[in-house]
């Protein structure tokens, strides 16, 4: 049985692609149908990931590219679009498959049949990541000049790009370059203490003064850091997400 799940924000085009699953000879599960970007992170961020995903690429709030930039899911995708353009993005996302609208039985078959020739991979990627995944490291290895530092995480305000390196700046306003990018470093400091913000932007929780309404829908973060000069804004998408990690510490 393969757990799966839908994006797709048309209605009837949902309905013809459940009514596939259930006629193709590959046994499905259909658990969720999402038809945004923001329903999606809402379900994937804090539910367990299924074993595959059919998503559509273009949605009412952006593409679904947005979701596996802004969140880790650990499980293959199946993109389903009217246009041929997208297909090096998908292959960038998680993508096993691209599937040309209108699918028919046969296209949904032969993703589902991939996906078991590659299921004892995931399976077994899966169960790496549960057991041998990145410790949550309590310091952070820093350069200056020629000087390596091990930075601890209490002392580190925000991690951040710029130029196209990463930075660490820590309690006195000293910035030192980061081996690693941020979607690395996402995975292995510690989720209570640390947020990724948006696509530039970690932030320790505690050196944040507050937060307040930003261009109506989003979220600018006010540090604790006197002259900061950084503007930190949390997008739409993850504000409810940043309101919900920060109430509850």
């Amino acid at each position: 049985m393969i757990k799966t799940i839908l994006i797709e924000d048309e209605r009837l085009i949902a309905e013809e692609f459940k009514k596939i699953l259930r006629r193709v000879p590959v046994e499905t599960e259909l658990s969720r149908t999402f038809g945004t970007v923001r329903e999606s992170i809402e379900y994937l961020s804090v539910s367990e990931a299924p074993d595959l995903i059919f998503s559509d690429v273009q949605l009412p709030d952006g593409l679904s590219f947005d979701i596996f930039n802004k969140i880790t899911v650990p499980c293959p995708v199946v993109f389903i679009t009217a246009y041929d353009e997208f297909i090096i993005n998908a292959f960038e996302h998680n993508g096993i498959g691209y599937l040309l609208k209108p699918v028919d039985d046969s296209d949904v078959e032969k993703a589902l049949v991939k996906y078991k020739a590659l299921e004892s991979h995931f399976n077994s990627y899966h169960s790496f990541v549960r057991n041998f995944g990145p410790k949550k490291r309590s310091r952070l290895m820093v350069k200056k000049g020629i000087e390596n530092i091990a930075l601890k995480n209490e002392d580190i305000v925000l991690i951040y790009t710029e130029d196209k390196l990463v930075f660490a700046m820590d309690k006195e306003g000293k910035k030192y370059i980061v081996d690693k990018k941020l979607g690395e470093l996402e995975l292995e400091l510690d989720a209570g203490l640390f947020f990724r913000a948006n696509r530039q932007y970690i932030v320790n929780v505690e050196f944040i003064k507050g937060y307040k309404t930003y261009d109506r829908v989003k979220l600018q973060v006010d540090l604790l850091l006197p002259g900061l000069n950084h503007h930190i804004v949390i997008s739409q998408e993850m504000a409810p997400f940043f309101r919900k990690w920060i109430s509850e510490l």
